[in-house]
């Protein structure tokens, strides 16, 4: 098929790989402008942008979808679909309609949870046990399109989001090729999503990075890895921040502790509201990020000394 893909982060370029390797041909790539990057603000191409030159595909960079010229390049080269993963940019009914087959998503959740900007991170912050990828048609609503393909994995009881979002942009390529081939051959059977079921995933923001230590033990650890690697999740350590990297649910727990409140060094174990846990990659300010059990050796804290 004559695809135009559209995308922008790190979690979008597995994809071309993975539809040129399976034959498709990708006419061109649109993805978002090139931004500052680095403490030398120099500007930086976006991963699908960089992934796109690097096998000779044409790349636009429209600051608009609204203005015409998008819909110019879709009915200049006549894609079959439009293929479209992390964008960023609202799609107007126009360039949805002017593939062949229309544009199809790949979004990081098993519609219609999680719906919107962070479907990944929400769904480790809540705890939820499995999550996984969708195909859908697309629509003018936000991630409201029928439902084509899905792909279900198991959240891992201690992983990240960062490490998650591996694995899904992996599964991801894969279903968009599966859900092409099944286009091609007829075989699709789109499915309405049940409004009662959805859920949004708003943006993260830095206001979500202070712990909440009276929270349970669970609820902070899912917090602290649905937070990594961005925006991270933080606590004061004698009034200076400290980003909390890495974490376990200790077997500890003292009840008598305030919520907190350090009582153990070996590992760096902190009580919350219910059960304790440990922190086991820590950043303090100005410093690089280390195991908890090198930075006590370099920063003498006692038990008892309370995070807030």
């Amino acid at each position: 098929m004559r695809i135009l893909f559209m995308g922008t982060p790190a979690f979008a370029a597995p994809a071309i790989d993975a539809l040129l390797e399976a034959g498709h041909e990708i006419v061109a790539v649109f993805s978002q402008p090139d931004k500052p990057k680095g403490r030398g603000y120099a500007m930086t191409p976006p991963p699908v942008k960089v992934k796109a030159l690097e096998h000779g595909i044409p790349v636009y960079q429209p600051t608009s979808m609204k203005d015409g010229e998008a819909l110019k390049i879709f009915r200049e080269l006549q894609p079959d679909v439009g293929v479209v993963i992390a964008y960023g940019k609202i799609l107007p009914q126009e360039i949805l309609d002017a593939p062949r087959f229309g544009c199809i998503n790949v979004h990081a959740s098993l519609l219609p949870k999680y719906r919107g900007a962070a479907p990944i991170q929400w769904s480790v912050i809540d705890g939820e046990p499995k999550t996984g990828v969708t195909t859908m048609q697309m629509d003018a609503g936000l991630d409201t399109g029928d439902m084509l393909m899905k792909s279900e994995t198991e959240i891992l009881p201690d992983e990240t989001a960062g490490e998650l979002h591996d694995r899904l942009s992996a599964m991801g390529a894969e279903l968009i090729v599966k859900t092409l081939d099944a286009l091609a051959k007829g075989e699709l059977q789109p499915e309405k999503q049940d409004e009662s079921n959805t859920c949004y995933a708003k943006m993260l923001t830095k206001e979500l990075c202070a712990v909440d230590w009276s929270r349970s033990a669970q609820e902070i650890h899912n917090r602290i890895r649905g937070l990594s690697p961005w925006p991270v999740a933080t606590a004061l350590l004698e009034g200076k921040k400290l980003k909390l990297h890495r974490s376990a649910v200790s077997s500890m727990d003292n009840p008598e502790a305030a919520c907190g409140e350090i009582i153990s060094l070996a590992p760096l174990t902190v009580q919350c509201g219910q059960g304790a846990i440990e922190l086991l990659e820590i950043q303090a300010e100005g410093k690089k990020r280390m195991s908890s059990e090198k930075y006590l050796r370099g920063h003498k804290i006692e038990t008892g000394t309370v995070l807030r």
